[in-house]
């Protein structure tokens, strides 16, 4: 019995020693990578991108929107472009970055962040055959069908973010990437 008891407590203080140690070191590259993004030139601006938006989503003709004072604030820190367009039926946000971050977040987050209340949140196969992630955000009684996607320069399409940041920075996925998001009034 006390064998067994001993070989618990060494397990149990094992466990705990490689865990004082794993912390410490994950949070130290955490803030590392966090002052690399601070640190690091803009790689790409909303000016030299200005030239390479689409003039026309899905068939419609676009145009430019500004930015929202929450979305200039949160440009001003973004390591890319950030630009809003519309057809007049939809709003399309799109996000470039040159190298990973953890600035390229879910829209589900935004609009959490906003106060909205996510549902419905699935994956789609849409016209284009490209996988969409999309969910429904109410606020105030009003909807909005908010669909998702992130594409490399060699047009691998990504749902999910952290997938996305995790393959750019093993290198599986290359840039510069493009988040899109569509926004449909419901």
């Amino acid at each position: 019995m006390s064998h067994l008891f001993s070989n618990r407590f060494v397990n149990r203080v094992l466990h705990k020693a490689l865990w004082a140690t794993l912390l410490p070191l994950c949070a130290l590259w955490g803030i590392g990578q966090a002052m690399a993004e601070r640190s690091a030139p803009q790689m790409i601006n909303a000016t030299a991108l200005s030239a390479e938006l689409p003039a026309e989503w899905q068939g419609a003709l676009l145009r430019p929107l500004a930015l929202s004072e929450v979305e200039l604030r949160f440009a001003q820190h973004f390591p890319g472009s950030l630009a809003r367009l519309t057809d007049g039926k939809q709003v399309l946000v799109l996000r470039t970055v040159a190298r990973p971050t953890r600035m390229l977040h879910p829209a589900t987050d935004c609009y959490r962040g906003l106060g909205y209340r996510i549902r419905d949140e699935q994956l789609e196969v849409q016209a284009d055959k490209a996988r969409w992630r999309c969910f429904v955000a109410d606020r105030s009684g009003r909807s909005v069908r908010v669909c998702e996607r992130i594409e490399d320069a060699q047009g691998q399409g990504y749902t999910d973010t952290s997938a996305w940041y995790w393959a750019s920075l093993a290198g599986k996925s290359t840039g510069p990437w493009r988040a899109m998001t569509v926004a449909t009034p419901l």
